[in-house]
């Protein structure tokens, strides 16, 4: 574990089992546990901190079911706890192309890929999502990822629009100071940290700041082990290139709702950890609690401590919107390529973000989503429009090299249980 100092521990990232979910439960009738009840195990184990069995428990799941989004999920948070960041990224990568689409899973795979040192993939990710991600999550992870520029205005709006909360404020102090800008993140850091420990905190901070120190940044803030060797996820466990057919039968099919088991929290990341006898400036004395987590699960509401007045009243202009990517003019535009299927257009919509940003070449190119039924089965086919046939078989081409599933069609050809409703397009 990592320790800010003999009575402060860094919390930062709570992307344990919190950020899961609902647990899996599964109860065996046969001397072979079945993937559910693996799962159940998996989760239990997690909760109890004994990673390697959870992992081992998880892998056991995936392995019997392996198109279980659920499942690649428990055993992606499983990596992430024992610090196998590469196993990690492409477990919650796997999930995602099943069709977990929750912010969660979306947030836990940019931390993992910045673990992992890819962060501009990171930063990308988390762009597309920025309007699902709690503001303060979004911040922190952002300058992990190596855009604290991008967070800082992030933040700092949204105290002025009232979240200011003792997270909010530590993870823009934080931000400030991943920035190069000390004398803004001694000022937001002095609100809640006592004035005899804000000297140490500022010298972690410092430290944390050093260029390679990426992987360091994340261990720390999410408390899970530094330098693990990882070779990858299993080979056995590959998802690989997910069949058309497998897309539409194994996609869509609706998993059973499992038991929830609380987590006493929403899913949120905490702020850097602040010490329990930590009294902000100006307000009220924060409740003690035995965890940090216990302590600001629902933080109070306070007004800007006075000598941080200037800084709520300063203007700081607000995040610039990526520019879209310039359309692609194709004077014969009459194949599509088709990138996955999913139980709800919602998922859908959530999936062709994630198409976007993990493949540059669809950039300009048309969202396509169509219904279909096939084995009696209802579900939402995602598709890019404006390619000609050799275009066409270049992109499935670059999306298979990948691991990924994929394949053309000529749009004057439907594909089989395609809803006779007309084709849904909406542009990028």
């Amino acid at each position: 574990m990592y320790y800010t100092s003999n009575n402060s521990r860094v919390i930062g990232l709570a992307l344990s089992t919190a950020m899961t979910g609902a647990l899996l439960s599964g109860c065996a009738t046969t001397s072979v546990p079945t993937a559910s009840a693996s799962a159940g195990q998996a989760e239990a184990a997690l909760a109890q901190g004994k990673y390697d069995r959870a992992i081992d428990l998880a892998e056991a799941a995936v392995l019997a079911e392996p198109y279980n989004a659920e499942y690649r999920a428990t055993l992606a948070h499983a990596y992430l706890e024992a610090g196998r960041f590469a196993s990690a990224s492409t477990t919650f990568d796997d999930a995602m192309r099943l069709g977990d689409n929750s912010p969660r899973t979306a947030l836990s795979l940019a931390i993992s890929l910045t673990g992992e040192g890819k962060l501009g993939d990171a930063a990308a990710l988390l762009r597309e999502w920025q309007g699902d991600l709690d503001t303060a999550d979004l911040g922190l992870a952002l300058t992990l990822s190596g855009q604290p520029q991008q967070a800082i205005p992030l933040m700092a709006n949204a105290i002025r629009g009232g979240q200011n909360t003792v997270k909010m404020r530590q993870n823009l102090a934080y931000s400030y100071a991943m920035a190069g800008q000390w004398r803004e993140a001694r000022l937001m850091a002095a609100q809640d940290v006592p004035a005899d420990k804000l000297g140490a905190r500022l010298e972690e901070w410092a430290m944390m700041a050093r260029p390679d120190a990426w992987q360091q940044r994340v261990a720390t803030l999410i408390e899970v082990p530094a330098g693990v060797r990882d070779a990858g996820q299993p080979v056995m466990l590959a998802l690989g290139d997910v069949p058309a057919a497998r897309m539409a039968e194994a996609e869509v099919e609706p998993q059973a709702a499992a038991p929830t088991v609380s987590t006493g929290a929403e899913v949120e990341l905490p702020a850097l950890a602040v010490t329990e006898e930590t009294t902000p400036l100006a307000t009220p004395p924060a409740p003690k609690a035995e965890s940090f987590r216990a302590a600001f699960s629902a933080p109070a509401r306070h007004d800007v401590a006075q000598d941080a007045a200037a800084f709520a009243k300063a203007s700081v202009p607000a995040a610039k919107p990526a520019k879209p990517a310039a359309r692609a003019s194709r004077s014969e535009a009459t194949h599509l390529v088709q990138l996955g299927s999913f139980s709800s257009e919602q998922s859908a919509r959530k999936a062709w973000k994630i198409y976007t940003q993990r493949y540059p070449g669809l950039a300009g190119h048309r969202m396509v989503l169509s219904e279909a039924v096939v084995g009696g089965k209802r579900f939402w086919r995602v598709s890019a429009a404006g390619f000609d046939k050799a275009e066409s078989r270049e992109m499935c081409g670059r999306v298979k090299a990948r691991g990924s599933g994929c394949f053309a069609y000529a749009e004057s050809r439907p594909l089989p249980g395609a809803v006779d409703t007309g084709t849904r397009v909406a542009m990028r």
